[in-house]
């Protein structure tokens, strides 16, 4: 097979195999069930997931990926304000993984091991980039990291909370996601202001140079 048919394949099984991960884990056997929910043969979705666990949690985020992007496309959140046109990424997100949270328990557990934090950091990254773009975001100098990192950490810190959420229509969770997303767009705020040009906030120098030469 060619990376991109692997790649396709991956994708295809991956709802079926994050449904299997709820009862078996992140498993040969999850990819044995759901290769026969698809229809597929078994041997070539092992060998499609020959990577392990890790490779079958990031097909599942690819697919997440890839039906966020289909339900949310930038034109469809273009009437909102940014905040939320990123709420409404984030809870696309929760409302896709709801199903499975179990996998998504399991998941977020190998995803914490330490071997696989770089490949789980790269991911979230991946999924906040998307999001970003999905919300119209164009920047292109260092705010275009911030911007991502932040949101990736507070993507992270929400399924934690999400995972564990127990009350109705995970009110929890939303409240979580709008404490974090206020506590942002106020940093944002404070830091648009900061990166005023100088003329629009206090320069020392020039207020110390108005006293030495006074404006007639």
């Amino acid at each position: 097979m060619t990376a991109a048919s692997l790649e396709e394949l991956r994708l295809e099984l991956a709802p079926a195999l994050a449904s299997a991960a709820v009862w078996d884990g992140w498993s040969e056997a999850a990819v044995r069930a759901a290769a026969q929910d698809c229809g597929i043969d078994p041997d070539a979705a092992l060998y499609a997931f020959k990577d392990g666990a890790m490779a079958m949690i990031a097909a599942w985020i690819a697919s997440v990926d890839a039906a966020m992007e289909a339900d949310l496309p930038p034109e469809r959140l273009g009437a909102m304000k940014i905040r939320e046109r990123i709420r409404a990424l984030v809870q696309f997100r929760l409302d896709a993984v709801a199903a499975n949270k179990e996998a998504l328990r399991r998941s977020l557990a190998i995803m914490a091991m330490p071997r696989n934090v770089p490949a789980a950091l790269k991911l979230g990254w991946r999924s906040a980039d998307l999001m970003w773009r999905l919300a119209g975001d164009t920047a292109t100098d260092y705010n275009h990291y911030t911007k991502r990192t932040i949101l990736a950490s507070i993507y992270g810190a929400t399924l934690a909370v999400f995972v564990d959420d127990t009350s109705e229509d995970h009110a929890e969770t939303k409240a979580f996601l709008s404490r974090r997303l206020d506590g942002v767009m106020r940093f944002e705020k404070v830091k648009a202001q900061l990166l005023k040009p100088d003329r629009e906030h206090f320069s020392p120098a020039r207020f110390l140079g108005r006293l030495r030469y006074p404006a007639r």
